[in-house]
């Protein structure tokens, strides 16, 4: 099938893209199979980033593309208020299969933004429902990526995405970010030291006082913000202050789930459970937008009150369970289960960080991060120039045949779960050789 090239770029406002500089040398996607992309020129481009941490099982899967194609035939929307189709009780009751233990109730978005919105949301509903209506406060930490609404921007910590926006929700508030180059650069997997960042919540509830603080966000690892590693023992210990202090602790997991740390999702890997978990991304391959929070049974029948004929919870989406979805959702399980992608990103793992620490001591590489099958390469930032030095390899990359992703001069790798250690290779390759080629 032959794909026309647009003739006309103008009218389309790309997102978080530099408009100007794509527009004058486009990169056009065509088609998708496997762990490749297919240019505007015919050209392979291995996918480094499954997307955009979200095709887990690499492109084009027959059994999500025929789900997908039957139900639009079938049954193609149905109103998620007040009614209900089955296979969004199907696809919750599969999901519950495999999340952590006692996270058993879930409600539907439609992105990672959405679902972290609908998490904040519950842990204020929950808070006031049990009758502590003043435990309010948000608390999220420094680069933190939770989406691009309000609630989301507001608890997320990176700048660029806030600076414009105005004040934003008030009473949020941010404990500090684990990065920690220098005592932890270049650490094979999670970091030695840090775990005591997490008692920088404690000086917050010495702040605000505890009762005023409904919940704790974070990311197990922060991927957007260039793959933030939890010291050992961080996240553990941060659960331990939230229960101390009646806090809810969510996870979000948008980009940690579904296999990207070797376990179904990083809470399991970590061995810690939130009280919340929103995911989004992996849950449909990235076939069609969904995503979910996944709920205690506790604080899911903490508004199980009333009369029953009642709204218990006055929020949702008009696409909340859509049909396409669903259908993409269950075969995406499927196909998980099919070849055993939950769990593989730990036997890859050894390879993967050996391909990625082989970046040490090449030109302007100050750090190296890895956990599972996704990893960061920081490097110097260009003098009076942040972000072009990275923005450099992205596309000297592309010209290689090799999508990556960067996020400030950190140069970020998450690939489809099916990659082969070939595949890893060539990608550190290409970003070794751009990498020789920078000024």
């Amino acid at each position: 099938m032959s794909h026309p090239k647009p003739t006309d770029l103008n009218a389309y406002w790309m997102p978080f893209t530099a408009n100007r500089q794509f527009k004058e040398s486009p990169r056009l996607l065509t088609g998708a199979d496997g762990m490749y992309f297919t240019d505007d020129k015919g050209r392979q481009v291995l996918d480094g980033i499954a997307g955009l941490w979200c095709v887990n099982a690499g492109h084009n899967r027959p059994r999500i593309v025929k789900a997908i194609q039957e139900q639009a035939a079938e049954l193609d929307f149905a109103p998620p208020f007040q009614m209900g189709h089955p296979k969004a009780f199907e696809l919750a009751s599969r999901l519950t299969d495999i999340t952590p233990e006692g996270l058993n109730k879930v409600f539907f978005t439609n992105s990672g933004s959405e679902a972290v919105e609908t998490a904040l949301k519950i842990a204020l509903a929950y808070h006031r429902a049990r009758g502590e209506g003043q435990r309010t406060r948000l608390i999220g930490r420094e680069r933190g990526y939770h989406g691009v609404n309000f609630g989301g921007m507001s608890v997320g910590g990176m700048v660029a995405n806030r600076k414009m926006f105005g004040t934003l929700l008030a009473g949020v508030d941010h404990i500090r970010h684990t990065l920690d180059i220098s005592r932890n650069a270049f650490s094979v997997g999670l970091p030695a030291h840090g775990a005591e960042l997490a008692d920088d919540l404690e000086r917050l509830v010495a702040l605000h006082d505890a009762s005023t603080i409904a919940a704790v966000i974070v990311e197990p690892i922060a991927g957007s913000a260039g793959v933030l590693l939890p010291p050992e023992g961080y996240l553990k210990r941060l659960r331990e202050i939230c229960d101390r202090h009646g806090i809810l602790l969510i996870f979000d997991e948008v980009i940690t789930g579904f296999g990207r740390t070797g376990q179904p999702f990083a809470a399991q890997t970590f061995g810690v459970t939130p009280d919340l978990m929103t995911v989004a991304k992996g849950l449909t391959n990235g076939c069609v937008p969904m995503g979910a929070v996944f709920a205690r049974q506790s604080i899911h029948d903490t508004f199980m009150q009333g009369p029953d004929h009642l709204i218990e919870f006055f929020h949702g989406y008009t696409y909340s369970a859509h049909p396409l979805a669903c259908a993409a959702g269950l075969a995406t399980l499927d196909t998980y289960a099919d070849d055993h992608l939950l769990t593989r990103a730990a036997d890859m793992q050894s390879h993967f960080a050996q391909a990625l620490h082989s970046l040490k001591g090449e030109p302007h590489v100050i750090d190296v991060r890895n956990f599972g099958l996704v990893g960061g390469v920081e490097l110097t930032p260009r003098p009076g120039e942040p972000t072009k030095r990275a923005f450099s390899v992205f596309l000297d990359c592309w010209e290689q045949g090799v999508l990556v992703r960067t996020t400030g001069d950190i140069i970020a790798l998450s690939p489809p779960l099916i990659a082969s250690r070939d595949h890893l290779d060539r990608m550190v390759d290409a970003i070794r050789t751009a990498i020789r080629r920078l000024t």
